[in-house]
Formats: C-alpha cells, structure tokens, sequence
C-alpha cells in the first residue's frame, strides 16, 4: 500500500455508514467517555502522530518507548505525542509540536494526510490520531520522556495473524486488548487500539451505494 491509497482510504472512512470506529479493547469510545463522566472526570485533548516514512520501497509506521521512570505508561510503546496546550493552533499542531519535542521531527518535512476517529483512554484522555508522511529523518529522543524511537513496517501492522486479543484482571473482571508484538517489542493498549483502527481504515471496502 502507497501513500496515495492510505490518504485515499482516509478520506473515503469518513462517508462510511453503520461502522463503528476507535473501539477501545474492552469498551467502545462512547462507553469510555460515559464511564469518565460517571466518575467525574475531565476528558483531555491530545494528538498523537502516526508517522509513515519510506524505506526501501515499504511504508514504515514511527513508535516509541517510553522511558522506565515515567509515572504514566513507563516502558510502554507509543506514538509521539501528547496533551493539547493552549498554545496550540489545533490538534494537528499539537501533534507536530509533540513529535519534534519527544522525537526530534522536523515538522517542515512532514505531510499531514488526514485523522483517525478519536480514541478515549483509561487516562481520561481523548486522543486524535494524526497521520502524516516524510523522507526519512533522524530521530533525536528527548531523554526524560523517550528511550528508543523505532519503526514497524505497515505490512506487519496490516496482516491479521501478527494481532491478538490479551487481556488481565482488574478489580475482579477481566479486561481485553488487542496487542500486536513486533520483535522484542510488545505494543498494546491506547497504541494498538489505534493501530487497530488505522488497519480498518486502510483495508475498509467502500460498497457501492
């Protein structure tokens, strides 16, 4: 899959009809919003980056693991990214801004190519997919926050058998998630909920009206 037909994919998701997106492991995004506002909780905005650079003739999705000491998340894989600021000028800011503080990215390369549905967290965030292109660019992670930046092919993200459902036991219930291990790598949660929905996006047949 090119470029060219992932921002084609993008922009037809939007038209569809009956289709649920951003399911969120064990609750729906509506589910979670509702389980927040039950306890009292504000829902945050943020923007992540879904970055796809070009090598050898594959697209790559950028991720990064988070550094052991961080109270939120520690050791966890993710995508750059974070909470909106006041500063922002939009969520697409927010993510670019985001990216280059954690990663290094020079936003001047970057080709934003559309949003994902929205995707609420167990952290009362709500949390804007941003996907975007660029050549190939050295990353620099921020020590405090990031301890690797890395790249998974597109291909592995799309093919169903590298995807599983896992889940663990939270205050007497079990609770699932997807997760999709890459190498030593394992990513799960917020991470591959999203991912998850990207791969729907992308491998969605529009039917005809």
């Amino acid at each position: 899959m090119n470029i060219d037909q992932v921002a084609e994919k993008i922009a037809a998701a939007r038209l569809w009809r009956g289709t649920p997106l951003g399911e969120a492991g064990d609750m729906s995004v509506i589910e979670r919003r509702e389980y927040h506002e039950a306890l009292g909780r504000k829902v945050r905005p943020a923007g992540v980056l879904i970055l796809m650079v070009e090598r050898e003739h594959q697209l790559n999705v950028v991720l990064t693991q988070r550094t052991a000491h961080l109270y939120d998340h520690a050791g966890q894989i993710s995508f750059p990214g974070g909470r909106q600021d006041e500063g922002d000028a939009d969520i697409i800011a927010t993510a670019l801004r985001e990216s280059a503080e954690e990663i290094g990215t020079d936003s001047s390369l970057i080709q934003i190519v559309g949003t994902l549905p929205q995707y609420v967290t167990v952290t009362a965030y709500e949390i804007t997919p941003v996907v975007a292109t660029s050549l190939p660019q050295k990353y620099v992670c921020d020590p405090f926050e990031v301890a690797d930046a890395f790249e998974v092919p597109l291909a592995y993200l799309l093919d169903n058998k590298n995807w599983r459902r896992d889940s663990f036991m939270r205050e007497g219930q079990r609770r699932e998630y997807w997760a999709v291990p890459f190498n030593e790598r394992y990513i799960w949660g917020a991470t591959a909920g999203m991912l998850r929905t990207f791969r729907e996006v992308l491998l969605h047949e529009v039917e005809s009206e």
